[in-house]
């Protein structure tokens, strides 16, 4: 079953197509038989009217000769043969034969004449014609029949020149619209190949809707569809982190007077060690929860983000010399010696807070993993028209098979490490946000990880 609509399309112009130069063909047959029959019975007729006309009386008796020209009417390249004979009283086949071949087939009884016929002679099929008149002499009439006959050689050949032209010219306008209509309908359905690209190539959270300018009529409201079906989904998906940012706003203060009270609680007079060491699991519980509420809101607010072209310029330099200052005493905690070669020239467009959470996050991953005594580096440049902003680490690294999952919300590669799994993939919503790229790659001799974030630079 025929499934390509080029090519469904190209079978409902060609079936018709080729019945049309079918039928075209027979009717152009037919017509060129009737024309080459036509000029062949003119032909035999003509020659039997000759051939009568020098049949003349001669000493009371009738002579009869065929003179050259009544046999040059069928002179031809084909070498067809042309049988004759003239009979005289009788009629048809019962009269005397005056010249001729005596067993040349009279037309059949009934006919008027003059008669044109189809038989055969000496076993060749032949087509003949039988013509008659009266002949007077002194008072007296004699009926004189003459009946000539010719092979179909230049018959056929005839109609084969008249035909064969015809369907020639039938078939190469066939291939010609065979070749050519599969190119005009490529052109044609170009729009729709662009319409499917277009679709194809958004991104997840890209839901504006089509635009159908340059579009053909009949896919318009195919497109209307789709940007129906785009506006639900947006609403629906607007609506769902709006959810998510509420909820997770609203959980913040909660939390934040929890671990206050916890750590309070902490602080006084506990003579039970058991009550301390649930006091102390509460506050950390209650930390890892606060942290999941700020992660989710940054995730939400990263989401929320239409387009990636912000009109505000971030001095890469100065996110990341911030976000190491914040970091610092975690690395020092870790004994992590925390680097930095920073570009102070290197600027992108976008939103200052969501690319400090960036920064934050893959430079708190890093801390996080690598081992105690380890270093973590992070610097950023100017790479052609992009700002490249790398986190390298001589860590455990991650592996091969693990990093096509680890932006995926809340997946973590180790599970003895705190975290929220949900760092990295803020990482890449905030990049693709900012219409830049995240990448990661194993280390200098395969040793730790380097994770390469790209972003457009700031165009004034």
């Amino acid at each position: 079953m025929v499934h390509s609509l080029r090519a469904r399309l190209l079978l409902w112009l060609l079936l018709p197509l080729a019945a049309f130069v079918l039928v075209a063909g027979g009717v152009s047959y037919d017509a060129a038989r009737q024309t080459a029959d036509l000029l062949q019975d003119s032909a035999l007729l003509a020659s039997a009217r000759t051939i009568i006309e020098d049949v003349d009386w001669e000493n009371g008796a009738l002579i009869a000769t065929v003179p050259p020209a009544a046999l040059e009417l069928f002179e031809s390249p084909y070498q067809d043969q042309v049988f004759y004979k003239v009979l005289a009283g009788g009629g048809r086949s019962e009269g005397r034969l005056l010249i001729g071949a005596p067993d040349l087939a009279a037309p059949p009884a009934g006919r008027a004449l003059p008669a044109f016929y189809d038989s055969t002679y000496a076993g060749m099929p032949i087509r003949a014609v039988a013509y008659e008149r009266l002949l007077y002499d002194s008072g007296r009439a004699e009926r004189v029949t003459v009946i000539v006959g010719k092979t179909m050689a230049s018959r056929q050949a005839m109609i084969d020149s008249l035909w064969r032209p015809q369907l020639l010219r039938q078939g190469l306008m066939l291939a010609l619209v065979m070749l050519l209509v599969p190119l005009g309908l490529t052109l044609e359905l170009r729009p729709l190949i662009k319409l499917k690209d277009d679709v194809a190539d958004r991104e997840p959270t890209q839901l504006e809707p089509i635009r159908p300018a340059h579009l053909p009529s009949e896919l318009r409201p195919i497109v209307d569809a789709i940007n129906q079906c785009i506006a639900r989904l947006k609403v629906h998906a607007s609506t769902q982190r709006q959810f998510i940012a509420d909820a997770a706003h609203q959980l913040r203060t909660p939390l934040t007077l929890l671990a206050t009270q916890t750590q309070f609680a902490s602080q006084c007079d506990a003579r039970d060690p058991a009550l301390f060491a649930a006091l102390s699991g509460v506050r950390r519980t209650s930390q890892k929860m606060a942290e999941l509420t700020s992660q989710l809101l940054l995730l939400a607010q990263a989401e929320s983000m239409a387009t990636p072209a912000v009109a505000t310029r971030v001095p890469l330099a100065a996110v990341l010399s911030s976000v190491l200052e914040e970091l610092i005493q975690a690395a020092q905690h870790r004994d992590i010696d925390l680097g930095a070669e920073l570009d102070e020239r290197v600027s992108v467009a976008g939103n200052a807070g969501l690319i400090a959470s960036l920064a934050s996050n893959l430079i708190d991953n890093a801390i996080r993993y690598t081992q105690r005594g380890g270093s973590v580096t992070a610097l950023c440049k100017r790479e052609g028209d992009e700002a490249v902003l790398q986190v390298i680490d001589n860590g455990p690294g991650i592996p091969a098979e693990a990093r096509a999952h680890v932006f995926e919300r809340f997946y973590r590669v180790s599970a003895d490490t705190d975290g929220t799994g949900l760092g990295l993939a803020i990482v890449h919503q905030v990049a693709r946000s900012h219409g830049g790229s995240v990448a990661l790659a194993p280390g200098a001799g395969r040793v730790g990880l380097v994770v390469t974030v790209r972003l457009p630079v700031w165009r004034e």
